[in-house]
């Protein structure tokens, strides 16, 4: 399976660099940042024994708009990790009917859409 080194982070939208390694798992990336800051928002939060609340509820309309892009780029790079998952599962023996059974789709559904190595995903899907 491929290393991080394509990818970016889920919850900023940081590309991968020598200089900004991702750390990683099921698709999800994160960087050294977000980790950090990360840290500090559950050390407050245990601090003041307040409830969190999501960062979006108080986005006005254009700060909503302008993530957008990044959450398609965060979808595309989980697809991504799911179609190499599966493309490691039926390489080490896995059928497309266990596949399928697993996913809760039919063996005809899972060969369609992940026969292929990778997803179909254009350019402008991936850069918003």
């Amino acid at each position: 399976m491929r290393l991080t080194r394509d990818k970016m982070c889920s919850f900023c939208g940081a590309e991968w660099s020598e200089e900004n390694r991702l750390l990683g798992g099921f698709g999800a990336q994160i960087c050294r940042e977000c980790i950090e800051r990360g840290h500090e928002i559950l050390d407050e939060l245990a601090r003041s024994n307040r409830t969190p609340t999501p960062p979006w509820d108080d986005m006005s309309i254009e700060e909503l708009l302008n993530f957008l892009p990044n959450i398609v780029r965060t979808a595309t790079q989980v697809d991504q990790f799911l179609h190499e998952w599966v493309q490691m599962l039926h390489e080490r023996g896995a059928s497309w009917q266990r596949i399928g059974m697993t996913l809760g789709v039919s063996r005809q559904a899972a060969w369609e859409r992940f026969h292929r190595s990778k997803p179909d995903v254009t350019q402008d899907e991936i850069s918003g």
